[in-house]
């Protein structure tokens, strides 16, 4: 017995005469008055006036039940058997290709989006221009919500950060939410009083907060990309992040060197 014939004149009545056409309307007649009108000896009459069909429609094929060598009681059929593991193997090989190739693409996108950043930097001449482009344009290129760039409070060091519009943060703070011996952490459900990201500190839900080092004079600052979905989670990638930093690191090195800031 051939199972989901049904499916298979799903695109076909009947007409008098017992002949049979392709439906025009097909959204008319429901599933129920086909199965109750095509017998069996139909279906068999079609797929050999059609020995394409099952080719042309190979979904059908795979819904269908292969029939059993041997029958009788007592009589295991294990061909059939292990003919349905491999057809489940290579459902789960299917699936995880796809997954392979929507992740590759997803890191494609990330690695491209980064170097726009990164290109981004190259074109800053001033101190002014490096802030235009971390704060508004990073979060466009980076496909993030908000971007802030933020050094701890030091005036032994950096007594003009006031004047050049630069968050300011408490002594020791980047140790306290990174860890001493981090570089680099990434949060989900982060929380943030607006010591980071200002004002846009309630829309933040997840975060990636990266150490900056200049050295010199500058004191330590803070890279901090913040979005309203679980765009960052412990445990992720961080290669492109610590590239994006370092990019920065240098250009910022370089607008100090040539007194510009």
């Amino acid at each position: 017995m051939i199972r989901g014939y049904g499916e298979c004149l799903s695109h076909f009545t009947i007409i008098k005469g017992g002949s049979m056409r392709k439906s025009s309307d097909s959204a008319s007649v429901s599933t129920e008055k086909f199965r109750s009108e095509i017998s069996e000896e139909d279906v068999i009459a079609f797929l050999r006036a059609h020995p394409d069909f099952l080719a042309h429609h190979p979904d059908v094929v795979a819904e269908m039940v292969a029939p059993g060598r041997w029958s009788g009681d007592g009589v295991i059929d294990m061909q059939k058997f292990l003919i349905d593991r491999r057809s489940g193997e290579m459902d789960q090989l299917r699936d995880a290709a796809q997954d392979v190739i929507e992740t590759s693409r997803s890191n494609m996108s990330v690695q491209t989006r980064t170097h726009a950043a990164v290109l981004s930097l190259i074109a800053t001449e001033c101190w002014e221009d490096l802030l235009r482009v971390v704060t508004q344009d990073w979060p466009l290129l980076l496909d993030v919500d908000v971007v802030t760039l933020s050094f701890e409070k030091d005036l032994s060091k950096f007594a003009n950060m006031k004047q050049l519009e630069t968050r300011v943060l408490p002594l020791n703070f980047i140790d306290t939410m990174i860890g001493g011996e981090q570089e680099m952490d990434l949060a989900s459900n982060f929380d943030d009083d607006g010591t980071i990201f200002s004002a846009a500190a309630g829309l933040v839900r997840s975060a990636a907060l990266a150490r900056i080092r200049i050295g010199g004079n500058w004191p330590i600052g803070l890279l901090a990309l913040g979005t309203r979905d679980d765009g960052f989670y412990p445990g992720q990638g961080t290669e492109l992040i610590s590239f994006l930093c370092r990019a920065l690191e240098s250009t910022l090195a370089r607008v100090l060197k040539k007194g510009l800031v």
